[in-house]
């Protein structure tokens, strides 16, 4: 196998490996009450909130179906929507107080599922795993950039 193959190769394996790290996440959100999206949302918003189009690029959905999220949240109390100061023509979204509960909280429950998986594996494979982080890191940071 040639070294272009071999990186195909890589980037499918890692491709198949996220794809099902995304359901498995979302299969221990079951019993949460937002769901990874609604999370997704808010976490965009944390600090100092987001653009609707962002968010929606982020989320890979279009603008129409994120602004449907942001209404859900906004509804619940998680979320509100103010004129971008920096560009009239745009929207951004904010957190409120009642969000910032709801994130932090969702997190903690979120953490603590993904630290009894991880309570599972033996020393060496959970050193694999914080290796790993700073490479998905980098992956992730050259993505958005």
């Amino acid at each position: 196998m040639n070294a272009d193959n071999a990186l195909t190769g890589l980037a499918q394996e890692f491709r198949d490996a996220l794809r099902q790290s995304v359901y498995v996440l979302r299969r221990l959100d079951d019993d949460a009450e937002l769901s990874s999206a609604q999370l997704g949302v808010l976490k965009m918003a944390y600090d100092g909130g987001a653009r609707v189009g962002e968010i929606a690029r982020d989320l890979g959905v279009k603008v129409p179906s994120a602004t449907e999220q942001i209404i859900r949240l906004e509804r619940a109390g998680l979320l509100r929507r103010e004129a971008d100061p920096d560009d009239s023509r745009a929207v951004r979204v904010q957190l409120t107080a009642e969000g910032r509960a709801a994130v932090g909280h969702a997190d903690q429950h979120r953490n603590e599922r993904i630290a009894a998986i991880l309570a599972t594996l033996d020393p060496a494979e959970r050193d694999a795993v914080r290796a790993a982080l700073p490479v998905f890191h980098k992956i992730n940071n050259s993505v958005r950039g």
